[in-house]
């Protein structure tokens, strides 16, 4: 089979690309799936070129997510021919990934294709539309149903969809990006307003600031997070899931203790399958949007390394679907 793999020619030292290999064999609770789609993600990248935090075993095929059908099962919850998908746990960073032909994978990783969706609109969402579904159930658990909500790093897999799921749950949407370039894009899927990064922090430059938005998304944490929970009306509540801006937060406890915000971390890598399940409904009925091909740019298995390229320069925009067999 063909397969997007990645090698270690030395300390720091790798190359990938497109190689023939073996299919592999799956053991007990092990599912064989024939891959029709999978997608790019930025840990998909950082796997390409052997981030060490992602990615320790070489030679390895990267790929976070996948649907397809099952070619064969070791476990009694799955069954030739079943339409299913994966997406995290150990996937594409230490256990081969979705960018092949053929993915073996636990059977306890896998969940079946919800109703009124197909394999490629799925897969235009991908971990970054579930990691987006799971922030807004968050928003909307929490009592945030209504007003204005802010979403951080808005051109990216994960703001981009939110954006448009925001704008098609009534939310009025305003979008942070530093791409002043990619404005008319993010009001074209949803946006109400955007605002330049830039200009964002330098107005923020007090403890705390007045009350805007009822909640945040946050996909790029450090000063842009810190910042934004400055603006959070009472009550109100910011998701965080990324840290392409810092892996640190420099804040303070006013926004917790005057106003009652909550903040809440979201990761779609090992969140119990259930919880999964039940986002992927809701990304196939309530928050399945008209927009989505819009977010996509579709590769094939050759062209995955120039688009790691663009992710790992910031240069990519919106969601990269990769098709692998019809």
């Amino acid at each position: 089979m063909k397969a997007y793999i990645v090698e270690k020619l030395e300390d720091r030292k790798f190359k990938s690309g497109v190689q023939d290999i073996e299919v592999p064999n799956i053991e007990d609770n092990e599912v064989l799936i024939k891959v029709t789609y999978s997608s790019l993600n930025f840990k998909d990248a950082l796997s390409s070129v052997g981030n060490p935090g992602v990615t320790r075993v070489f030679p390895h095929v990267t790929g976070i997510d996948v649907t397809g059908s099952i070619e064969e099962s070791n476990s009694s919850n799955f069954a030739k021919g079943d339409k299913v998908l994966v997406t995290g746990y150990d996937m594409g960073m230490n256990t081969n990934g979705g960018h092949a032909e053929y993915v073996k994978v636990p059977a306890s990783w896998v969940a079946k294709m919800p109703k009124g969706i197909s394999d490629k609109e799925i897969m235009t969402y991908g971990t970054a539309g579930l990691t987006a579904a799971l922030s807004i159930n968050e928003l909307l658990s929490n009592g945030v149903t209504s007003g204005d909500i802010l979403v951080t790093g808005a051109t990216g897999g994960v703001g981009s969809i939110s954006v448009s799921i925001l704008n098609k749950l009534g939310f009025n949407v305003i979008a942070i990006s530093g791409k002043e370039e990619k404005i008319p894009f993010l009001k074209e899927i949803g946006a109400n307003e955007v605002i330049l990064r830039n200009d964002f922090n330098e107005q923020s430059i007090k403890p705390m600031m007045g009350e805007k938005y009822a909640g945040v998304i946050d996909t790029v944490g450090g000063e842009i997070l810190a910042n934004a929970l400055k603006y959070i009306k009472y009550d109100g509540v910011a998701t965080c899931c990324g840290l392409t801006s810092s892996h640190e937060l420099n804040t303070n406890v006013f926004p917790f203790i005057l106003r009652g915000v909550r903040l809440i971390g979201i990761d779609s890598v090992e969140a119990k399958i259930e919880k999964k399940i039940a986002a992927w409904e809701k990304i196939a009925s309530d928050f399945k949007v008209d927009t989505v091909e819009n977010l996509t740019n579709e590769i094939g298995l050759n062209e995955i390394k120039e688009a790691y390229a663009k992710l790992l320069e910031g240069k990519a925009v919106g969601r990269y679907l990769v098709k692998i067999v019809d």
